[in-house]
């Protein structure tokens, strides 16, 4: 008769976060900057259809590394998480700041609950109107995905407050590859900003034609 197969709590706990660990390193990076205006969110992808950084509310944006279904499910309900809480109280009430704290509830009891974790990380960002703007816990600059240590590095030791959007669009672009061999162009880019100089709705997509012109203008 075969023995019974047994893991202990602990050890099950750390091959799932080995796991989800692995699974996001494999994705492609992404960098946020905050720059003059707002913040700027660059990440490496190649796909016109498939989106890594999206609009979540009038002010807040959200981006994800790993599986992209899932961190596309947890968008979509950010999404109504949002909504709801905008139409039932006021859109003012509705922050980067709860909507991380239910991202972080929701993933726990997934961790804990299912037997595959997802192999995600997600970021919240909100932008103010006055000079006053938040990334997840971050300060100034955040990296997601397979290289985010290096990129963090790099960043730390280039970032400066009050940059234009070109030429932090052109560091975020240098981060991205500090780690590989290759040069990333327009093309290889999905980018968007919070502008907060915009009335109510702050997300941005920067289409490709002008995603170029920034680029060729920073060198």
């Amino acid at each position: 008769m075969p023995l019974p197969y047994y893991v202990s709590p602990e050890q099950m706990m750390k091959d799932k976060a080995e796991y989800a660990r692995k699974g996001i390193s494999r994705g492609r990076s992404l960098v946020t900057l905050e720059y003059g205006e707002g913040i700027l969110l660059v990440a490496e992808n190649p796909s016109t259809l498939l989106h890594k950084i999206s609009e979540i509310y009038d002010r807040i944006a959200f981006a994800g590394v790993g599986k992209y279904n899932e961190f596309e499910n947890l968008r979509i309900a950010g999404v109504r998480h949002a909504d709801v809480k905008g139409y039932s109280y006021s859109r003012g009430d509705v922050t980067a700041k709860a909507l991380a704290n239910a991202y972080s509830q929701a993933l726990g009891n997934i961790f804990t609950q299912d037997i595959k974790p997802f192999e995600v990380e997600v970021l919240v960002t909100e932008v103010g109107d006055a000079n006053g703007s938040k990334i997840e816990d971050e300060r100034n600059y955040a990296a997601m995905g397979g290289q985010a240590d290096e990129i963090r590095r790099f960043l730390k030791d280039h970032y400066q407050e009050g940059m234009t959007l070109g030429d932090a669009l052109q560091l975020g672009v240098r981060a991205l590859t500090v780690t590989q061999n290759k040069t990333l162009t327009e093309r290889d880019l999905e980018v968007a900003v919070l502008d907060r100089t915009k009335t109510r709705r702050k997300f941005r997509r920067i289409p490709l034609e002008a995603l170029g012109q920034l680029l060729g203008a920073a060198k």
